[in-house]
């Protein structure tokens, strides 16, 4: 590996996992993550490092640099669906560095093992003052990666418990908040009214809240809502994505091949 190579260029498996296992520096380390969980990389060797990663800042504040990176690899273990990380993925639940737990959320989400379920529901439930960031205000909790992950997890299992905890997000202020937990409680139950609200939300006046929209309702494979997505106000390539999802996971079933060929031909269209 050239080490005066700039992090960002092209690279190769070996030359990845090489940078992930050095020291010297972070910004390859970080660049190097993210590019073993974009390239869906099963090498159990990559695997092995990310999870290091990971372990590396658990049970103790970390640097920043090692913060970077850690953020990185759970991202990567989530898109690589690696069930050796449930384990430090939840453990990095509880950090307190806000932007690793979200991270980890998502992460656990994507493993798709419900046994993560109540460490999730758990950290949902905790205090929610909120602070100041470089971006404005946000809650302590990563509310909406918390939400997203329950309802991933539990899709059609019908959970009262998750229900109830879930709902009050449903009124929230924020409405991108509202929007992942409107999701989560549609996927959770497959209660036509929270699809409702959801198609208010696909007309909010923000083109950021209709982005959210969008991929929220592709998420839950809420089929009747195509038509609804070809004609919001946002960006052809999200409502191909959008579409796309309603097309590879209905929620209802199996859904029906007439549903099928009417969404394909939405996505015919906007191409």
């Amino acid at each position: 590996m050239d080490d005066n190579a700039p992090a960002g260029q092209p690279i190769s498996e070996a030359e990845a996992l090489e940078r992930l296992e050095q020291r010297a520096d972070p910004s390859q380390r970080y660049y190097a993550a993210w590019w073993l969980g974009r390239m869906r990389c099963q090498n159990p060797k990559a695997i092995s490092l990310l999870i290091e990663a990971v372990g590396s800042v658990l049970g103790q504040t970390g640097s920043a640099d090692d913060l970077m990176v850690a953020r990185n690899a759970a991202r990567a273990l989530g898109k690589l669906q690696a069930s050796k990380a449930l384990i430090p993925l939840l453990q990095a639940l509880d950090h307190p560095d806000h932007d690793l737990r979200e991270a980890a959320a998502r992460a656990l989400g994507e493993l798709g093992n419900p046994s993560a379920i109540s460490a999730l529901a758990q950290r949902l439930r905790q205090p929610r003052a909120a602070e100041e960031t470089g971006h404005g205000v946000r809650l302590n909790e990563p509310c909406e990666a918390l939400i997203e992950a329950l309802g991933d997890l539990s899709r059609s299992r019908h959970d009262q418990e998750l229900i109830t905890l879930i709902e009050p997000f449903s009124q929230h202020e924020r409405p991108v908040l509202r929007s992942s937990a409107l999701r989560a409680l549609l996927m959770i139950s497959g209660d036509q009214r929270w699809a409702s609200a959801l198609m208010e939300l696909l007309q909010h006046e923000q083109l950021q809240v209709r982005r959210a929209v969008l991929m929220d309702v592709g998420a839950c494979g809420w089929r009747p809502a195509g038509p609804a997505l070809a004609n919001c106000l946002a960006e052809n390539s999200l409502k191909l994505i959008a579409l796309k999802g309603l097309v590879e996971q209905p929620l209802m079933g199996e859904g029906n091949q007439a549903e099928e060929r009417e969404l394909l031909q939405l996505m015919d269209d906007l191409l």
